[in-house]
């Protein structure tokens, strides 16, 4: 029997806490991620996506269960020591990148996270070929502005280059935080596609956080969907292969 990658154990997770407007986000909250998994996440809003991959990035820690990596307890980890085996593309594009380096720079710095720093050469342009070589494949013409500073990149050209800084260096866990909703349509199903293409082609495992019914059900080997802190519904293989937007529809009617 496969052992899952990640697992999250009754993990409870509040916020202002000791106070009077103590709320816990999630409540016994319990996944179990296996190897190569693309999963889609639904929820209302408030229902706590975004709180579970902050608990899953350690950007939040949780006030009890267990989050276990390849069996090991992570729950304690730093941000920067999960950043050897995560990424994570934010729904903002300004959050992904460094807005005063380049492209290229940008690029060089993703494939040195979770490296010890030191004050060796960059060797940038030994990378130019490279990166251009990369950057080529998301026929958005970034391949062009290596050389330009992030900040004056188009949205949707930033939000390419965050999601090929994600997986650059093949993470095990890759998480999507809404990473298109601030895109116009097109780019925006431009991105999910070179998105898909990119998961299938280098079997990463995928969280994908996503108000677009359409793009649960298109993309992904499985669905779950999140209300009041808890996995409510979680559906692979076939049976989410069949499922259509009526019968989402009708679930989220009957759980609200």
């Amino acid at each position: 029997m496969t052992k899952p990658l990640l697992e999250l154990k009754n993990v409870v997770l509040k916020v202002n806490r000791n106070t009077p407007e103590e709320i816990t986000i999630l409540d016994h909250l319990n996944l179990t991620i296996n190897d190569g998994d693309f999963i889609t996440v639904l929820g209302s809003n408030g229902a706590g996506k975004s709180t579970l991959f902050n608990a899953i990035g350690g950007d939040l820690s949780i006030d009890s269960g267990q989050i276990l990596l390849n069996g090991k307890d992570i729950s304690h980890e730093s941000v920067e020591k999960r950043t050897r085996f995560l990424a994570r593309v934010f729904q903002d594009p300004k959050l992904g990148t460094a807005p005063r380096m380049t492209v290229a720079e940008n690029l060089l710095l993703a494939e040195r996270r979770g490296q010890h720093r030191s004050l060796a050469p960059r060797q940038l342009n030994r990378q130019l070929d490279r990166y251009k070589e990369l950057t080529t494949t998301m026929h958005d013409g970034l391949d062009q502005r290596l050389t330009t500073a992030t900040g004056n990149l188009s949205g949707g050209q930033r939000q390419a280059l965050s999601f090929l800084m994600a997986t650059l260096k093949r993470p095990e866990i890759l998480l999507l935080d809404e990473h298109t909703a601030a895109l116009d349509p097109q780019t925006s199903q431009d991105l999910m596609h070179l998105t898909n293409e990119r998961v299938q082609s280098e079997a990463l495992t995928c969280l994908m956080i996503t108000h677009h019914l359409e793009d649960a059900l298109t993309y992904g080997n499985r669905l779950i969907v999140l209300h009041h802190g808890q996995v409510s519904y979680d559906v692979a293989g076939a049976e989410k292969a069949a499922l259509t937007s009526e019968k989402l529809y009708s679930f989220f009617a009957e759980i609200e």
